[in-house]
């Protein structure tokens, strides 16, 4: 069983990380923290030359033909950078569903513009309960002619105000039958009449905001894929956002082991380095074992949907996983280097904060717990 990358793989991922350590600085991450776009646009047009926004596209759309596993090696380095950008709101979130669920006038105006890096888009999907399953959608898109009327309120909104378009998941039918059934998904201008933005206070300090739809008209051309039909569409493209944000996660938990191996190393205590006490190996040994298996588990999971094979429970799986195990990873960080590790001059607390809300985002772990069990047949 060889579960290496490609030698072309291997390369691309050295370029990735090479050019991230040049341009994405942590005084850069800082700064657009505080930053009202809250990333650079001089490195968003970098980004673009390189044709990273349009890896995952078909040539015929503008893209690099790239697979969904090698999409997850770029997102692993941008994850060990703490890259801030719109990058994952508007390649997965974004392009990968008008992809699978898109017209081919859809694909052939979207997806050329997103992989030359001139669209930022987003997704509203949670909403009060902040769930991940059909019966966490609520909001309602009643069809009045050619016109549907959107009315409600969707939360933790990325990037909604750089953003030129967002695709705004609703229900267009009665689902009290089955909650899987009734939910459409419409791909609007941020521009529209009605669409109100409010910053939200998170955690992180990113940008994350509540948008309000007050009688937003869209026409049947704004409908991505079949009418009532969005579920299965967005299946799918949860399952590649959860293993995408898995291997974002692992990218920060290698930079994590590291950084804290480095200083353990450094760090001299009664004449010693600390790396010399068995306390402080077993820790860094733990950290060991958790990073590398959350790796093999979320490469799995990458290379089967990068195959077309089905993979609920391991996908389901890995985000498990890997949601359990970067917090303990961050834990042991924070023992060894000690006082230091949570003051804000720090590396370590930009990594903490942004792994624990990653690890909430498309399922937690309990959410996938459900998922498993469910595929156990319980």
């Amino acid at each position: 069983m060889n579960l290496n990358l490609t030698a072309e793989q291997e390369m691309l991922k050295k370029s990735y990380r090479d050019f991230l350590a040049k341009e994405c600085e942590k005084s850069l991450v800082r700064e657009m923290y505080e930053e009202e776009r809250g990333y650079s646009v001089a490195l968003w047009d970098k980004m673009a030359g390189l044709g990273w926004m349009g890896l995952p596209f078909p040539e015929k759309y503008g893209g690099q033909d790239g697979s969904f596993l090698d999409l997850a090696v770029l997102l692993e380095e941008m994850g060990r950078a703490c890259l801030p950008s719109p990058f994952f709101s508007t390649v997965v979130e974004g392009g990968l569903t008008c992809l699978e669920s898109g017209s081919e006038f859809q694909k052939q105006e979207l997806l050329p513009k997103i992989s030359q890096g001139k669209l930022v888009v987003t997704m509203a999907l949670t909403e009060q309960n902040v769930g991940y399953s059909p019966a966490s959608i609520t909001m309602r898109a009643l069809q009045k002619g050619n016109e549907f009327v959107i009315n409600g309120t969707k939360l933790f909104v990325r990037n909604a105000h750089v953003a030129d378009y967002l695709i705004c998941v609703a229900r267009t039918e009665d689902s009290s039958r089955n909650d899987k059934e009734g939910i459409t998904l419409f791909w609007l201008d941020t521009k529209s009449s009605g669409i109100r933005l409010t910053l939200l206070d998170t955690f992180v300090g990113d940008k994350q905001f509540e948008v309000e739809f007050d009688r937003v008209r869209v026409t049947q051309e704004n409908v991505l894929g079949e009418l009532g039909r969005g579920w299965k569409y967005l299946t799918k493209i949860l399952q590649k956002a959860a293993i995408a944000k898995c291997a974002e996660i692992l990218g920060a938990l290698q930079q994590i082991l590291e950084m804290t191996v480095n200083y353990a190393k450094q760090r001299i205590q009664f004449n010693q380095p600390i790396g010399s006490f068995q306390a402080i190996q077993h820790h860094c040994a733990n950290m060991m074992v958790y990073v590398d298996s959350s790796k093999l588990i979320t490469y799995q999971a990458a290379w089967l949907l990068s195959e077309g094979i089905p993979s609920t429970k391991e996908v389901a799986m890995a985000k498990t996983w890997v949601g359990d195990t970067c917090e303990l990873v961050i834990n042991l960080a924070h023992q060894v280097i000690g006082g230091i590790s949570i003051i804000d001059d720090h590396d370590l607390p930009l990594y903490t904060r942004q792994i624990l809300e990653w690890s909430e985002i498309f399922g937690n772990s309990d959410f996938h717990r459900e998922i498993i069990a469910n595929e156990l047949g319980l």
